[in-house]
Formats: structure tokens, sequence, C-alpha cells
């Protein structure tokens, strides 16, 4: 336990090192990492920023661009890149990381890479955990970029103070879709690569989607951006702050509850390794008569016992 304060006294006094060690203790589950978690003090007040969208939408580039002109204010930022997951071995692609490489050597830039380990919305328990991990440590902002797929853009809202939906123009022939689901937990829009064609008209057809709804005095802006150009950066960085001064406090509950339900959902499954699973499925699969659902029911009433 002595080394285990230390290392949470180091972090909490600014040190990058034992942060990053806290990250790996928590992520892995190592000795010690619920005693960080129960120990640590975490600043409520830093806002957490939610980036999703589509694969290409360009949102790598756009925190690029947010991270300097944040930093060139005197900003701290901490960003958790959430890359895909190989469905083999479960390793981070890593892939998010290397596009922020010009980040790396900024003291007042942290990056961190989180597989989603299988997660089928993108996002794991261990997320919500390192970003409170996070909040222990002295930033002024804490980034969170999803991978952009299954529900992860639904996800996001039980953890970010701020939702931001990065699409492109080519978008538009999803935008009954947008519709229906996430156009519903989306703070902001940007329509990023807006120099493209179709972008202008793109844009109109969100806004007049968004701006017939107006929830808890937000009216959800619509902003046009090129990201590689540094275009509609600013615009964006307003548009978060206004949204930290009026947004965070209405949705701190269902926030709070998301991060509970995700919590309790991964400690109920901790003694269910998918490797077992694999081993008895292929057993069972090979039997004349196997059937999935009743191999689901007494696989939780073994566990049961």
């Amino acid at each position: 336990m002595g080394k285990l304060n230390i290392l949470i006294q180091q972090l909490q006094q600014g040190d990058k090192r034992a942060l990053a060690r806290c990250i790996t203790v928590v992520e892995n589950e190592l000795d010690g990492y619920q005693e960080i978690l129960t120990s640590l003090q975490f600043n409520q007040s830093i806002p957490v920023i939610g980036i999703t969208g589509p694969p290409g939408a360009g949102k790598s580039t756009l925190i690029n661009a947010i991270i300097k002109k944040l930093t060139e204010r005197g900003k701290s930022i901490g960003v958790i890149a959430i890359d895909p997951t190989s469905p083999f071995n479960y390793g981070s692609l890593l892939g998010d990381r290397l596009r922020m490489a010009e980040h790396f050597t900024n003291e007042n830039v942290f990056i961190r890479s989180l597989a989603t380990r299988g997660s089928l919305g993108g996002l794991s328990a261990a997320t919500i955990e390192i970003v409170d991990v996070m909040k222990a440590f002295a930033f002024d902002y804490i980034i969170v970029e999803t991978v952009g797929v299954g529900q992860s853009e639904v996800e996001i809202v039980g953890l970010a103070d701020t939702t931001v939906l990065v699409l492109v123009p080519e978008s538009g022939d999803e935008i009954q879709t947008i519709k229906s689901g996430v156009m519903e937990i989306a703070d902001i829009f940007v329509v990023n690569k807006s120099d493209r064609e179709g972008a202008v008209l793109f844009a109109k057809n969100i806004q007049q989607l968004v701006h017939s709804k107006l929830v808890n005095n937000w009216s959800t802006p619509v902003i046009k951006a090129v990201a590689t150009k540094n275009e509609g950066v600013d615009e964006l960085i307003a548009a978060i702050e206004q949204h930290q001064t009026i947004g965070v406090n209405t949705k701190r509950s269902y926030l709070l509850a998301e991060k509970a339900y995700r919590l309790i959902q991964n400690q109920r499954m901790k003694d269910i390794s998918k490797k077992i699973l694999q081993q008895q499925l292929e057993i069972e699969f090979k039997k004349g008569d196997f059937n999935l659902y009743r191999f689901v029911r007494n696989f939780i009433s073994q566990k049961k016992r």
C-alpha cells in the first residue's frame, strides 16, 4: 500500500509518469486498481468533450486543430483515443495516436489510446474509469475520441459533458439514420471537410432537423469546418465553452446513472472469459443438437450455482 499511496500522491501533484502508471494499473485491473479508483479525488468540474462520428470524418485532424488552439491559450489537455480492437488479440491498433503524434512532445498534452476490448458500442467500462483517473490530474479539458462504429455515438453521451458529432458532406445519404438516433445525443454538429461539394446543403438539412428541437435552453449549433485548414475550429471551441455554461448540469443525473450502470455491468461480467466461452462453444457446436440459446441458458445456470 505504501508504493500505491506514493503513486496516487504523485499523480495528484501533477506527475505525468504517475498518471500513465495509474491508467495502466486501472486499464489492466492490476493489483491496487480498486484502491486507486476509491482513493483519488476527482475534479468533477473538468469538462469531458466527446468527439464522435463515422470513420473518415476527420475526427483526429479536428482534435489536432482543437489541441493546437487550446494549448496556444496555455490550456492543458488530456486525450483518450479509443481505437478499434482486433477481435483476435484485443489489442489497440494505435492509429489515432499516430495521427496525433505532433503533440507528443507538448508538455500541456497527454494522449492515451485505449482498446475497445470487445465492447459492442466502442466504449468499455475501463474508459469510464480512466476518464475519472484523468480527472484527478490538473487538466483544463479531457477529450475522448470514439471509434465511431456501432452504438459508440450514442454511448458517448453517458460519458461526456459535451458531445460533438463530426460528419462530412458525403454523410447526406445517412440523414435519416442521424435523425432517428445520433441526432438526439449531439450537443454540437460539425460538418467537416465543408469545402467539398454539397456541404452547404447538408449543413442546412441538419440545421432544419436540430433547430426544430430546443433542449434545455440549448439550440444545437451546426458548424462548418475544414480541420486541415483550421477553419471553423475557433467557432467549435466557442460553442463547447458556451455549452459548458449551459448544458453540463442538465444531464448530470443521466450521466452518473449511465456510468454506474456500466461499472456494475462490468463487475458482474468479471468471471466470464471469452476465451473459455469460445472453447466451450467449439465443443458444443460439434454436437448435432447444438442450440445457442440453450447453451446460453445452461451457461448462466452454471454460473449461478
